[in-house]
């Protein structure tokens, strides 16, 4: 058994401006709570001084821990390598932003322990801090996921929740590939509960969410979780063809009423549309296909350059010994944070990190 009991997650992307209130709110919480814990801090790909601000923090913060990306992945992706590199009983994931409060971690350890729960949603019960068009675009986000995906998704839980290591250790068997968390976690079906809470105007820096992001997030949530834009395919060739079979008896009456040199405009709609609903079922059908081809190519969501915590990792201590080529049964394990097999050889992947042996080579 672990002796971390709380882990604490925390994707960072420039975000040097808000790493000092972070920590002056962060660290008193955690210490007192009593528990063993680790903060693992995931830098992706930085450009600005957030690497340099948690170095510094790390001087008088032994229980700090800076998993460092080769470079930015996205936000899910630095999130699955702190979840992947967690080693607490519990892990809470948290953004640098202080929009979702930390002080209510103690109260979803609390509420996890006592109901013996699973998953522990944060969902936001205030979002007066956020501007009208945010609270507009995430309540039709929420809307459609709960309808296209499930009414078993919470509405307005982000990605601020707390994980027993049953579900981690659920979620690290899945095969490596990008994931949509806030809609992964309810469909485990693992006991959860909720607690509420208001959500804060950001402490620091700009948001890592502009709209292209949310856009993006949202065609990946219904196309990852969802077949329903295939069947809106088949109902847009349902209403097509609906639309030509009544285009054919109208020219049919224009036919027999003698007026032929009519219709071309009626023509050109028909065309344009039938074209349009073919390029829009193409281009949803290449969507599924594209991923597809890019989980048959097995690739890592992260390569992990540095962490400061690796040493003490369960499974990090890379084992000498002959080679041999793992079971076709472990491929998927990629990114998993672990070896797969007891006797490898050290490999670079997501998850593992590169080290040399200290002892000298013979011959």
């Amino acid at each position: 058994m672990s002796s971390v009991e709380l882990s604490v997650v925390i994707p960072m992307f420039n975000e040097e401006e808000a790493l000092p209130a972070l920590a002056e709110r962060l660290r008193p919480v955690l210490d007192g709570t009593g528990e063993t814990y680790e903060v693992v801090a995931v830098d992706d790909g930085s450009m600005d001084g957030t690497v340099g601000q948690l170095t510094r923090l790390r001087a008088d913060w032994p229980q700090l821990r800076v998993v460092r990306l080769r470079r930015n992945s996205g936000h899910q992706a630095a999130l699955t390598a702190g979840l992947h590199h967690s080693r607490g009983r519990y892990t809470a994931s948290l953004d640098a932003d202080l929009q979702d409060p930390p002080e209510k971690i103690p109260e979803m350890l609390a509420l996890a322990r006592t109901r013996h729960l699973d998953i522990v949603y944060g969902v936001r019960g205030n979002r007066s801090s956020d501007t009208g068009f945010k609270r507009r675009t995430a309540g039709a986000y929420y809307w459609l996921m709960r309808r296209v995906v499930g009414s078993h998704v919470s509405a307005q839980a982000g990605d601020f929740r707390l994980l027993s290591r049953d579900a981690l250790d659920a979620l690290r068997a899945l095969p490596d590939q990008p994931q949509v968390y806030r809609l992964l976690m309810p469909w485990f079906g693992f006991p959860s509960g909720e607690i509420t809470y208001r959500r804060d105007p950001r402490v620091a820096g700009r948001t890592k969410y502009p709209l292209r992001k949310m856009v993006l997030l949202a065609v990946d949530s219904v196309i990852g979780f969802s077949v329903a834009p295939l069947r809106l395919a088949i109902w847009l060739g349902v209403l097509a063809f609906g639309i030509c079979l009544g285009m054919l008896a109208y020219t049919l009456a224009v036919y027999a009423a003698g007026d032929t040199t009519r219709g071309w405009t009626s023509l050109i709609i028909a065309v344009l549309f039938v074209g349009s609903v073919q390029l829009i079922c193409l281009g949803v059908v290449g969507e599924y296909i594209g991923r597809i081809y890019t989980a048959t190519q097995r690739r890592p969501t992260y390569y992990v350059a540095d962490d400061t915590g690796a040493a003490a990792a369960p499974g990090a201590a890379v084992t000498s010994g002959p080679a041999r080529a793992c079971p076709a049964d472990h491929a998927g394990d990629v990114g998993s944070g672990t070896p797969t097999c007891a006797d490898q050889t050290p490999r670079l992947s997501s998850g593992l990190i590169r080290r040399t042996d200290p002892r000298p080579r013979s011959g």
